[in-house]
């Protein structure tokens, strides 16, 4: 496998703004010459030829054409530049590496010398490239992360510049750990739609995932089409009422992506639009309180429970309680209750027989866990992605 000869990264310009006027450089070196003509010290201005092309005969104020000073030769037929390579796949994708393999491309007029890389994270305007020698596999570490989402293309190069066209965009989502009981991120939840829109609401729904061990939930991201995504909520179904959002210069754009115990997450669906309102709409009122205790602690670890109580006037049938430690605890067991975290943030989960809450009715889960500098209490909890009363 060749080493990486050089890189580059550039802005990507979104589909939003206005595209680019490109100037080819045929163009941009033609330039205006003087041509002398038969009066002394008059110039008259002409056109520099193309390449290859006899200089037409400047005109003369006497009214007299010169003759040409040489005999025009035949314009040069532009060489043809290589096939763009094909089978683009990605034989491995680790926590921090993407390794990709391609079908070589087909010589044009000259021999093929190397192939270019572009990549971009999604939801990102910042476009990597690598420059390779002739080689058809190589390995990309660098600006890989964990459990992120990358797009890559590769093209040919000749010896004299020349490049072909890229290959079709080729997808991968990267592990959030390359070692433990899952490195397997779920698939794509498909076809997001809009469902039932209100004067200050719209619902967004879309087909489940699969996962080699369970799908814990889904997240739901609001993206401003150039690069700040937003997770506004964690959702065990595959329904979310989202609120209208204000009338804004950007694009508010929705996707989704499935996640499971670990943190894995999967590539995102498709993106979809809601309509904007003038006025934010005011906050929905608290169907839920959540009331955290430490039941015991000790250096370096603890005990909690946690109740959820349903203070609304419909049941809830599958729940999410999403929450952040405001210390460095590490949940290592739970019951009642499926967890994941992923770095400070905790989601938990229903089981079988808690999944229904019914109107002025409770769950409650535990857990235990770790600490080292605080063991903090999370101050803020939402269920099924709307904020809780805490207490």
């Amino acid at each position: 496998m060749a080493a990486v000869s050089s890189s580059s990264l550039f802005r990507r310009l979104r589909p939003v703004l206005p595209a680019a006027v490109v100037l080819s450089a045929a163009v941009l070196a033609t330039a205006l010459s003087a041509v002398p003509s038969a009066d002394a010290g008059t110039t008259y201005p002409g056109v520099a030829p193309a390449p290859g092309v006899a200089a037409a005969p400047a005109a003369d104020p006497t009214g007299t054409v010169s003759p040409p000073t040489s005999t025009p030769s035949t314009p040069s037929t532009t060489p043809f530049p290589p096939s763009a390579p094909t089978n683009l796949t990605a034989t491995q994708v680790r926590s921090t590496s993407v390794t990709l393999t391609w079908t070589a491309a087909t010589r044009g007029c000259c021999p093929v010398v190397g192939y270019d890389i572009t990549y971009y994270q999604a939801f990102d305007d910042v476009v990597y490239g690598l420059s390779l020698g002739d080689v058809t596999t190589a390995t990309i570490t660098t600006y890989i992360q964990p459990g992120r989402q990358y797009s890559f293309r590769v093209s040919a190069r000749d010896g004299d510049g020349r490049r072909s066209p890229s290959t079709d965009a080729l997808t991968v989502v990267t592990p959030v750990t390359d070692t433990g009981p899952d490195t397997t991120p779920p698939s794509a939840p498909q076809n997001l739609t809009v469902g039932d829109v209100t004067a200050s609401t719209a619902t967004l729904s879309w087909a489940p995932s699969t996962d080699n061990v369970g799908v814990l939930g889904y997240n739901v991201y609001r993206f401003d089409g150039w690069y700040t995504s937003t997770l506004v909520a964690t959702v065990p179904g595959t329904t979310y009422t989202a609120a209208l959002p204000p009338e804004t210069p950007l694009r508010t754009l929705y996707y989704v992506r499935a996640r499971d115990a670990v943190g894995n997450v999967s590539i995102a669906s498709n993106t979809v639009t809601v309509p904007t309102t003038s006025t934010p709409p005011p906050p929905p009122p608290s169907t839920c309180r959540v009331t955290y205790r430490n039941q015991s602690e000790w250096a370096g670890g603890f005990v909690a429970t946690v109740t959820v109580q349903n203070t609304g006037t419909a049941p809830v049938d599958g729940w999410i309680v999403t929450f952040g430690y405001p210390g460095d605890q590490q949940i290592t067991n739970a019951w009642n209750v499926t967890v994941g975290q992923t770095g400070a943030t905790v989601t938990a989960r229903n089981v079988d027989w808690n999944r229904v809450i019914a109107p002025n009715g409770s769950a409650t889960f535990g857990f235990q866990g770790r600490w080292g500098a605080s063991d903090a209490p999370p101050t803020a909890f939402s269920l099924n992605g709307a904020p809780c009363t805490v207490g």
